[in-house]
């Protein structure tokens, strides 16, 4: 993988990671929104992460060549190309970061497994569980190429210690799971884009809010899902005004809400929901999570808090304690970062994860897990059921998805 006049390090685990560059060469497909999100993670994650592999930006590909020559420019990259196979089959490149429209993801995820690189993909991983069942299998078969999905959310400090609350089973046995993600841009003003186009986004707030509801859950329960039931999707708006000509409107045939309840593998009862249209929540991406022992909740609009609750404390004086997530000596990631209560936002759970996904191709473990394809294959799994329950009105076995 080392290239021309590169300096080789030999690393002393034994994981099968035995040489590689100092440097980790990315190209990056995609320039819009999440585009931005990824180029600024990875201008910041050696500035405040001491890594063993220093992160270059080698080259960013999108569609659109004048836009792409401004957005390579802006954000440091080497160079640029509308040719996303030129890019993802460039020698130099150890890793592919792939951030575009969802039909997208597998040919090129497929590509640049096949061309030797590892991948980086944002979620959800695929247009549909078939294709996702395609990028899982690749990854199995790949010999020493890893994987990783952009489930960032993970990676906010209150999010990954509400995770180590409940694995120290603070929590006690787990009862509810409570999820929601609620914005407010999707109403009738709003212009057909590619989310509202089932060929390029699969689905709507389901695929696009859903998958990181269920991400969460399952991340922060360490448990599975066994059952959907009582799914409902709901299209508020067919007809969408076209973009650049609003006197004309085109179909929109994904959902504008979808909510589902579901089984965990150890009995507790979970409910998602998702909705694009709950003004006037902007990002309103919430969980809860009630044991016999205790109870946590956290909202992304208030991403360094984490409330908990612990039952031992009784109706007198029990309530919920309010957990500013942020000291150095006791929160995943703080350290790298600012003094206590000097705030973080939505940019650093990108760097965290590109931090954590550095140390998992320099032979080192992760502040907390990653997702690879295998388990963003699971999370789709389970959106996938809960489309067909939506269908069906049936519940639906995990067992019989996938």
């Amino acid at each position: 993988m080392g290239r021309a006049g590169a300096v080789d390090w030999t690393n002393e685990r034994n994981d099968g990671i035995q040489s590689m560059s100092r440097e980790l060469s990315i190209a990056l497909i995609g320039q819009q929104f999440m585009g931005r999100a990824h180029s600024n993670a990875m201008g910041q994650v050696n500035r405040f992460f001491d890594l063993k592999r220093e992160v270059v930006k080698q080259i960013a590909c999108g569609r659109d060549a004048g836009e792409l020559r401004n957005f390579a420019a802006r954000w440091g990259w080497n160079r640029s190309t509308t040719n996303w196979q030129e890019a993802v089959c460039d020698e130099h490149v150890d890793l592919v970061d792939i951030a575009t429209p969802n039909a997208l993801h597998a040919e090129i995820a497929l590509e640049a497994l096949a061309a030797g690189k590892h991948v980086a993909c944002e979620k959800p991983l695929a247009n549909s569980l078939e294709e996702a069942g395609r990028m899982r299998d690749a990854a199995r078969a790949a010999k020493r190429q890893k994987t990783f999905v952009w489930f960032n959310y993970r990676r906010c400090p209150a999010v990954a210690f509400a995770r180590q609350l409940i694995a120290e089973k603070r929590l006690g046995r787990l009862l509810h799971v409570r999820a929601t993600y609620l914005q407010d841009w999707g109403g009738p003003q709003t212009e057909r884009s590619w989310r509202f186009q089932k060929k390029f986004a699969g689905s709507g707030a389901h695929g696009d809010l859903n998958a990181h509801l269920v991400d969460l859950a399952r991340f922060l329960t360490g448990e599975s899902v066994v059952e959907v039931q009582g799914a409902v999707a709901k299209t508020f708006y067919p007809m969408r005004p076209l973009p650049g000509n609003p006197g004309k409107k085109g179909r929109s045939d994904v959902d504008d809400a979808f909510a589902f309840t579901a089984s965990l593998s150890k009995g507790a009862v979970c409910t998602f929901e998702a909705s694009r249209v709950a003004g006037p929540h902007q990002n309103a991406n919430t969980i809860e999570v009630n044991g016999e022992a205790g109870s946590l909740r956290f909202s992304f609009e208030e991403m360094n808090l984490l409330h908990f609750y612990d039952a031992a404390d009784g109706h007198r004086e029990g309530g919920w304690r309010r957990i500013m997530c942020t000291s150095a000596n006791d929160h995943p990631y703080a350290e790298n970062w600012w003094p206590d209560a000097h705030l973080l936002g939505y940019e650093h759970s990108f760097t965290n994860m590109l931090a954590d996904i550095v140390r998992s191709l320099s032979g080192q473990e992760p502040a907390v897990p990653l997702p690879d394809f295998n388990d963003a294959y699971e999370t789709q799994r389970v959106l996938e059921a809960a489309l067909i329950a939506a269908e069906t009105r049936k519940a639906v076995q995990l067992s019989e998805v996938g």
